[in-house]
């Protein structure tokens, strides 16, 4: 008998069955909630959908089983040792040989006076969820559209994440002087402060709950004056109009049944057990959050995992004993990387800690050592955790090199050298499902040579997910060719794509996955489709099904901001502008309250524009003889240009009209990334085209054309494909080089990384636009002349359309409503988000 299904008890369940090729035991599992065992981890992902379908953990109705009985909606409420049977709510009674109880923990409430008002929830399941998300379109409707987390840990941060893309503006509480302070050390717990307040969400440490009133009981807050909104009131004096507020304080486990049975229990809670996971009843074992194993408590899916197993084996008179747990965290929320592992606080005596800290950059990286700095015992990583896979699985290992190599950043053409060859095939990749690097080769050598293959063969990856990307790398490492696949949607990759939607009559992504791909799609998969499909054709980016697929820039036509506004940045070809253009912008931003700035690209950006007014903006724009498409879409950006051979003295070559030029012959042009071009009138280079995209600099006889220079992270100049051209072969050769590029490049995979995965380099595309070594200039050409005959603004045609028109409101059940989230303050006579200054604004992103 199993009570309690959730992923542990369905782990249990599926080890237990696997094992038991006899068929020795029948299993009737008792379960309190409606669904089946779902993911857990993974539920603020149900936010995105409401589709439960979508979070249910494989296998878990064990459908054609006839040795499991799964009884859902079946509480138990009442333990008999004697007779060895339960009793559920119902009433019915079940006799069991062996009872494993597997009930979990439930969200700890604080004994707040108003805890149990309307409006008020935990945090734990799909019900909860379901709730919340009441509350939350009841709050959206009002005045104030807030959202309180009290709690700021894991399960705090998860929730905090669902209220922000609720569309509420969201303040988390912590007691603790820092977020997450059960994984995190002072200085990683403030930095993950400041990037939280950064982006959206107000966090309030070191300060605690008194009560939870009703708001209208007090003269109204003038931030939130609104009748059914919750006042939380802080113990330093001041408080929080809400509509909605979420207790993520904690959890503790559901021992009730057990202590009302007479079974032990441990000091702080839980059902005492030993390390095979028996009670003080040798007929019932508990296995999950549950269990206090020796005393102690495991709130992680992993050791759950583990308890799980160790049962199974017992049950079926093996000798397995709970072996310890690893206490790893690793999550990334809005954006936001966080990772703590070992012995992430230094607790070991005489330990040393090497720490990068970088304000700037937002991030933190700790590792702890032995005292010999030979052996690494734990880590914290803050704000890029992208070495958390392999250092994880290091804890208790010897360094490979220097500690302190292992998380300085890299610097061009360096590197660590860490990765997953690094591991000994002791290390443990997957922590969750206890799965280590001699597993996975000794699978990679029975025949798995995927990511799927491996998950289905092993079970890594197949719970929290974060050691895919290892699972990848060693089957590199390994030797085994990997799949260029998209997604798991789609076998091909995005080039392949390209090329068969460009030889059908495929216009949807639905018709798209239809035919050549599985399932439902993902965020992966729908923008990459939406891009192909708009670099294949003049449709509207917001024509019917397509809209869907769009991010939150595209969805709006505008770059979204750090405080949940959106900038309005008209096209400027070549930087040659009006002086009724001029009056124009100013105008506009005057009237609706605009902060303007250059451009780094030699534009002029409005910001601070709400949903709701960018139509009115852009209809002026137009009207104005201005264009959309720069600033917000993976299309042109801007070919910027210095004042050339007409004002310069120094000037050989007409700059400023190859620019204009160059920038309304490809506006517009979707690709896999972002494309910024320049045009120097000289040598000089004033307009910095080498480190675009596509850079022309101008000579005495003509034009030299780089390719493939990139800002960012990782600059790189672009380099020189062909010299001394005139006018009409240097735009042949921008055609051809464009299209080589749009067709062949991965997703969301800039030109300069492009040519280095390029077989050949840059001799092979010096053949391939200059000599047609393919045979497919002609083609590339025909392409690009298709997609100049057929650009159109797409703002007028958002204009022209009350369709499209209907989607730009702050919120679709209030749409008259501003929204009140998006705030500004002056600094030094200079318009900013509030953000800049740490107080609450939210980003609001398309759904």
């Amino acid at each position: 008998m199993v009570v309690g299904h959730g992923m542990v008890g369905h782990r249990f369940v599926e080890a237990l069955r696997a094992r038991d090729t006899a068929g020795e035991w029948r299993v009737t599992i008792l379960a309190e909630e409606a669904d089946a065992a779902y993911d857990r981890v993974g539920l603020t992902a149900y936010t995105e959908h409401w589709d439960r379908a979508q979070v249910a953990l494989p296998g878990n109705d064990y459908a054609g089983d006839d040795l499991v009985d799964l009884r859902l909606g079946s509480a138990v409420v009442e333990i008999d040792r004697d007779a060895r049977t339960v009793r559920t709510a119902a009433g019915e009674t079940f006799a069991y040989d062996t009872l494993v109880l597997a009930t979990g923990s439930y969200a700890f409430v604080p004994p707040v006076p108003g805890r149990d008002l309307p409006g008020c929830h935990v945090y734990r399941t799909l019900d909860d969820l379901d709730a919340i998300r009441a509350s939350a379109q009841t709050a959206l409707g009002s005045k104030s559209p807030v959202g309180v987390v009290i709690g700021g840990g894991l399960l705090g941060l998860e929730a905090a994440n669902a209220l922000r893309q609720f569309g509420l503006s969201t303040h988390v509480l912590e007691m603790s002087p820092h977020l997450m302070a059960a994984q995190l050390d002072e200085a990683g717990g403030v930095l993950l402060n400041r990037m939280m307040r950064g982006l959206g969400i107000e966090v309030h440490t070191a300060v605690s709950t008194e009560s939870i009133q009703p708001a209208q009981k007090h003269k109204p807050l003038r931030r939130s004056a609104i009748d059914d909104s919750l006042r939380v009131s802080l113990n330093d004096g001041t408080a929080i109009d809400a509509g909605v507020v979420i207790f993520a304080a904690g959890v503790r486990p559901r021992d009730e049944l057990a202590r009302d049975a007479g079974l032990d229990m441990a000091q702080r809670g839980g059902v005492l057990t030993d390390l095979t996971c028996v009670t003080s009843d040798p007929n019932i074992y508990a296995i999950g959050e549950v269990a206090a194993i020796e005393g102690r408590c495991y709130g992680l899916v992993a050791p759950g995992y583990t308890t799980a197993e160790v049962v199974a084996d017992r049950l079926l008179g093996g000798a397995a004993e709970f072996p310890g747990a690893d206490m790893s965290t690793k999550l990334k929320l809005l954006g936001v990387d966080v990772a703590s592992f070992g012995d992430a606080k230094g607790l070991t005596p005489n330990c040393l800690e090497v720490v990068v800290n970088d304000p700037v950059k937002q991030t933190y990286a700790k590792l702890v050592l032995s005292d010999d700095a030979k052996t690494l015992l734990g880590g914290i990583l803050v704000g890029d955790a992208s070495s958390y896979g392999v250092l994880r699985p290091m804890v208790a290992s010897e360094l490979p090199g220097d500690p302190l190599a292992l998380i300085a950043p890299a610097t061009d053409g360096e590197s660590s050298g860490l990765g997953v060859g690094a591991l000994p095939d002791i290390a443990q990749i997957c922590s969750c499902n206890n799965v280590t690097k001699g597993d996975l080769k000794e699978a990679i050598c029975g025949g798995c040579t995927d990511v799927p293959g491996l998950k289905k063969c092993t079970l890594a990856g197949t719970s929290c997910g974060s050691c895919v990307p290892l699972l990848k790398q060693l089957l590199e490492a390994e030797g085994v060719e990997q799949s260029k696949a998209l997604c798991e949607h789609f076998s091909q990759s995005r080039a392949e794509l390209f090329e068969i939607i460009s030889a059908t009559e495929i216009r949807t992504f639905s018709g798209l996955i239809e035919q050549f791909g599985t399932g439902k799609g993902c965020d992966i998969c729908k923008p990459t489709v939406a891009s192909i499909l708009a670099s294949t054709s003049s449709d509207h980016i917001l024509e019917g099904e397509q809209a869907s697929l769009q991010d939150s820039n595209d969805h709006f036509l505008a770059n979204i901001q750090r405080n949940g506004s959106y900038s309005v940045v008209p096209r400027v070809p070549g930087g040659d502008i009006t002086p009724e253009q001029l009056i124009l912008i100013g105008e506009i931003a005057r009237d609706f309250d605009l902060y303007t700035k250059i451009t780094g690209g030699q534009r002029i950006d409005m910001f601070g524009a709400r949903v709701e007014q960018l139509p009115e903006i852009w209809r002026r724009l137009v009207e104005g003889g201005m264009e959309s498409g720069q600033a917000y879409g993976k299309s042109l950006r801007t070919v910027k240009s210095c004042v050339g051979s007409d004002w310069c003295r120094y000037g050989q070559q007409d700059s400023v009209q190859m620019a204009i030029n160059l920038e309304l012959r490809y506006r517009g042009l979707r690709s896999p990334h972002k494309l910024k071009m320049g045009v120097s009138g000289c040598a000089r280079e004033c307009a910095e085209a080498r480190g675009k995209d596509v850079g022309v600099i101008a000579t005495e006889t003509g034009w030299n054309l780089y390719v493939c220079g990139n800002g960012g992270m990782t600059p790189k100049h672009a380099q020189l494909l062909a010299g001394d051209l005139d006018d009409e072969t240097l735009i042949r050769y921008i055609d051809r080089f464009l299209m080589f590029y749009i067709r062949t490049a991965d997703r969301l995979q800039r030109t300069a990384p492009w040519l280095e995965s390029l077989d050949g380099g840059l001799d092979h595309l010096r053949d391939v636009v200059c000599n047609d070594s393919l045979g497919l200039a002609a083609e590339f050409e025909a392409a690009m002349l298709r997609h100049v005959d057929g650009y159109a603004c797409e703002w007028k045609g958002v204009l022209e359309d009350p369709d499209k028109l209907a989607r730009f409101v702050s919120f679709v059940n209030a749409p008259d409503v501003a929204d009140p989230t998006v705030a500004f303050t002056d600094r030094a006579g200079r318009k900013v988000p509030v953000t800049a200054l740490g107080m609450p604004t939210v980003v609001q992103e398309a759904k």
